[in-house]
């Protein structure tokens, strides 16, 4: 197969004030200069942290402090980063209830965006996505261990909640799903994964375990996200780790100390054997809008994602746009 290079970000919210800023701003302007790098890639893969909706009630299902919703025009800001496809397990698609739920599904699937995580019932939620990308079909698969009452039923719409555990009953599941977009034809499988506590900027050993485990049961690109944080990426067997690609696009304050608004696009490269090299190019969130960090910060960003794969026994090697991750030889 020829190589294919697929951009992976992290959350993007695209409610609360930077709904505000919809009406105000092409949509372009959203991405600031990170906008060529995604466009530059086959496919560009995130986490949808929001409802695209007018309608539907704040905790509508559980009472929550934040409820993020956006106006369906949001869909064009995606749209302008070439957004092929979206998880949508996460703590925040169902804020605005079921009816908001159903429309931010068919406001994706008019603007052709594929997603997977979070549907009308169980099956839709746990069902994979199937995106080609540079000749090459990628099943994504999307889960969350956060909000159990998201969680979808046989008979109620919701994410594909999944625990955190290497159990047999768990990665049974994923397995199933796994084959699933096998047979659907898809050459490789990524699993995104919305999981753990915020501001955790190293993975917790369970879950390194986990994520080995998908990677051993099949999945090429393991996509984390939820912390807030950036935190380390591996390889392992024939699969790549993204333990935690951070914030992407948001109104979120700044922590000074954990820097919440430092994070990375990531880029997998791909061959006939799988990802062969990670490109990490250092971005930095502000106000609804996200650029790529000027030189001494991006330093100070690929510093800090140095030690954080430090701890799990991994060095990636600075390059003029930020750090790269080799392949270790077989």
């Amino acid at each position: 197969m020829p190589p294919v290079t697929l951009a992976f970000v992290g959350d993007i919210m695209l409610g609360r004030l930077v709904d505000q800023e919809i009406p105000t701003r092409p949509p372009e302007s959203f991405w600031g200069d990170v906008l060529p790098v995604l466009r530059g890639a086959d496919a560009v893969f995130g986490n949808l942290e929001c409802a695209v909706s007018d309608r539907g009630t704040a905790g509508a299902r559980i009472d929550k402090v934040f409820a993020f919703r956006a106006r369906p025009a949001a869909v064009e800001i995606l749209r302008a980063a070439g957004i092929r496809c979206l998880s949508l397990a996460n703590n925040h698609v169902l804020d605005y209830g079921d009816d908001a739920l159903a429309d931010t599904l068919a406001h994706l699937d008019a603007a052709r965006i594929a997603h997977a995580g979070a549907g009308a019932n169980l099956e839709a939620a746990a069902a994979p996505a199937i995106v080609e990308a540079g000749g090459t079909k990628f099943g994504f698969l999307a889960i969350t261990d956060n909000e159990p009452d998201f969680a979808a039923t046989a008979k109620r719409s919701g994410t594909f909640y999944l625990p955190i555990s290497t159990n047999p009953p768990v990665l049974e599941s994923l397995c199933a799903r796994i084959g699933q977009a096998r047979r659907a034809g898809a050459d490789f499988v990524i699993l995104s994964a919305h999981w753990g506590p915020n501001m955790v900027d190293t993975p917790p050993r369970q879950f390194r375990k986990f994520a080995r485990a998908a990677v051993d049961s099949g999945i090429s690109v393991f996509f984390g996200h939820s912390a807030h944080l950036f935190q380390g990426v591996e390889y392992h067997g024939n699969g790549l780790i993204l333990y935690d690609t951070g914030d992407f696009l948001d109104d979120y304050a700044v922590d000074p100390d954990l820097r919440n608004d430092w994070s990375f696009v990531f880029l997998v490269e791909l061959d006939g054997r799988g990802p062969r090299r990670l490109r990490l190019i250092p971005v930095r969130l502000r106000f609804a809008r996200v650029d790529r960090a000027r030189p001494r910060e991006a330093e100070a960003i690929a510093r800090l994602m140095i030690v954080r794969c430090e701890r799990l026994g991994v060095r990636p090697v600075a390059t003029p746009e930020g750090l790269e991750l080799p392949r270790p030889p077989a």
